[in-house]
């Protein structure tokens, strides 16, 4: 964090101060805690935080096994948002693809995606 060192020392300080504040045992296990760091690092895809977080719950006594497992969890949590999505607006989207209703380009009329496919 050294341009936040150097930028805003208050800041980084603040966010060292709440480092501290939480990776220590309390109700969780420091443990515990960095395995649900690498669980938030995996879904948040930060490659130097699973790392850290990795190496962390090493040193407090986390086994491989325990990190691969917590990294399936992420990975089945990830999946589960996908599926639910699907069904954001209470139908099932893969059944408003193929509505027979559809215009020539297969959207309905007025109705326009919300990104790069607007007319």
């Amino acid at each position: 964090m050294s341009f936040l060192d150097e930028m805003l020392p208050e800041t980084a300080e603040a966010f060292g101060q709440m480092r501290s504040s939480i990776f220590k045992d309390g109700y969780l296990d420091l443990k515990t805690k960095e395995l649900i760091a690498i669980a938030s690092s995996v879904l948040m895809r930060c490659q130097f935080c699973v790392d850290t977080h990795s190496q962390r719950a090493i040193a407090a006594g986390a086994t491989k096994e325990e990190i691969a497992e917590t990294i399936s969890v992420a990975m089945f949590v990830s999946a589960g948002t996908q599926i639910g999505w699907t069904n954001i607006y209470r139908e099932n989207i893969y059944d408003k693809i193929f509505e027979k209703d559809k215009g020539e380009e297969g959207k309905d009329k007025g109705e326009d995606c919300c990104c790069c496919c607007k007319d």
